[in-house]
């Protein structure tokens, strides 16, 4: 049985739900491009997939709407797969769990894919509408935003013919976007050694869950606690004070979500075993307390393991417990340009062991300026070089400059007004959009980029705002009505 069957709006609610029954991991895409290539045939519509995988699907003009310009309805068709950690769950397979509480949709134990379902959703409510006034009208998905925005940096100019976009991917209702920061993954490896585990130690695994998680652009400035920065502060403080070995480190997953839940695995000798219990409990009280208002629901556990056969070598040891308390996370500076929002931010997204005997940790920087996201970047990158590690840069993708005098944004500004009684704000966003690469390929484009309220995202905990969703439509029906 559908569980979104009576919610309004219909028929958007419907095929949100039916996609969420087809997986769509970023770089996995095949059964929701086919879904949407099957949708396209049924309807009687055409469709296009260039080389990268990225879809378009076009509807001509409503009667009368001939001559209004060509608009582009721009989504992603991948999504963040996240899932808490006592949750069975295949992505590549299963159809998310949606359910209804208290006035959101949620997923039981996963990521909803609300980013960007519901925007998928828009676009084929609008697709199939045999009642919607609009110009032509193009349908835009792309491949993996969420990992690497592919689809859009392998965009080719010629594929699409549209003047106005509309990015379907923003997560505040009420909220319009006419900007976004550029951004850049960060990431340093160590190569490590390993060495046989001491006689007469015992092992000890450090676990922190519970934290909110959340997208490391709209949530980066919430003072959200980072699973990886609260386990090293106890395995730092340890490495000073209790002679500790360090067999495993594995924290956070996917480089644009604060990281939720990390574990460690140490060994140390038998004998310290109460004092390290002891400084446990008294730290692990502390922190609690530092975030008992931000992340209510943090749990710290330590308990005893089987001892693992080998531990990494202490240089290799010290260097990565060190780079990791020196590294930054969250907030680097608030923008001077808009009030109240962030301007330049890093996150550190993982760490991870892997079986060829490295240690690779993920970082994210973000900014609404070039020159201060490469700064960013250098700065993550010069404590991990101070550390020994290899450091690499990603290519980075650009941001989307505002343009406050755009006819579209006008147009959106005028119909929100009109149709709920006040002004929506205008501003730009420090979450990465997908609009600064369209405007390489496409330099005549005027976007603007709106949505209904999604909290929570990249996390198990996403849920989407069902009243905001039935308004969210209600403004993209009418823009595209007036739009000439």
């Amino acid at each position: 049985m559908k569980t979104l069957a009576a919610l309004k709006p219909q028929p958007l609610f419907n095929y949100f739900e039916t996609i969420c029954q087809v997986p769509r991991p970023s770089k996995k895409e095949e059964k929701i491009r086919q879904y949407l290539l099957d949708f396209a045939e049924q309807n009687k519509l055409e469709a296009t997939t260039d080389k990268i995988g990225n879809v378009v699907i076009k509807k001509p003009a409503s009667k009368g709407m001939e001559q209004a310009p060509t608009v582009i309805l721009q989504t992603h068709m991948d999504m963040v797969c996240e899932k808490n950690s006592d949750k069975e769950f295949d992505f590549d397979n299963d159809a998310i769990e949606t359910m209804i509480v208290d006035g959101w949709v949620k997923a039981n134990g996963t990521t909803l894919g609300a980013d960007c379902g519901i925007g998928i959703a828009a676009q084929l409510a609008v697709l199939t509408s045999k009642e919607l006034k609009h110009g032509p009208i193009e349908c835009l998905i792309t491949v993996d935003e969420e990992t690497g925005l592919t689809g859009a940096f392998n965009l080719q100019p010629g594929f699409l013919s549209g003047s106005v976009l509309l990015n379907l991917d923003s997560e505040d209702e009420g909220e319009l976007f006419i900007g976004c920061a550029g951004g850049i993954d960060t990431l340093a490896t160590f190569d490590y050694q390993q060495e046989e585990t001491h006689e007469n130690s015992i092992a000890l695994k450090i676990s922190v869950s519970g934290l909110l998680g959340g997208h490391s652009g709209d949530d980066i400035h919430k003072n959200l606690g980072n699973a990886n920065k609260i386990l090293n502060r106890f395995l730092w403080n340890w490495n000073e004070d209790f002679e500790i070995r360090l067999a495993d480190f594995n924290g956070g997953n996917l480089r644009n979500a604060i990281a939720r839940e990390a574990f460690g695995i140490i060994t140390i000798p038998a004998g310290k075993k109460d004092d390290v219990l002891a400084s446990f409990n008294k730290m692990a009280a502390s922190i609690k307390d530092e975030f008992q208002f931000a992340e209510p629901k943090l749990e710290i556990n330590c308990a005893e393991v089987e001892l693992p056969a080998f531990v990494v070598d202490s240089d290799t040891q010290n260097k990565l417990l060190n780079a990791v308390y020196a590294c930054p996370h969250g907030v680097l500076e608030m923008s001077s340009r808009m009030e109240g929002m962030v301007e330049t931010s890093t996150n550190l997204a993982s760490v991870k062991f892997t079986n060829d005997n490295k240690i690779v940790i993920t970082t994210s920087q973000r900014s609404e300026i070039e020159g201060r996201k490469y700064y960013a970047a250098e700065t993550v990158k010069a404590v991990f070089n101070l550390a020994g590690a290899k450091v690499r840069h990603s290519d980075g993708y650009p941001g989307w400059t505002p343009n406050p005098n755009s006819d579209i944004l006008k147009t959106t500004v005028d119909s929100y007004k009109k149709l709920f009684g006040v002004e929506p704000v205008v501003r730009s966003i420090h979450a990465g959009l997908e609009c600064g690469l369209f405007l390489e390929k496409y330099p005549h484009l005027d976007m603007v980029s709106f949505g209904p309220t999604i909290k929570g995202a990249h996390s198990p905990d996403e849920r989407l705002d069902i009243s905001t969703t039935e308004k969210f439509w209600k403004h993209l029906v009418d823009v595209l009505e007036n739009i000439r």
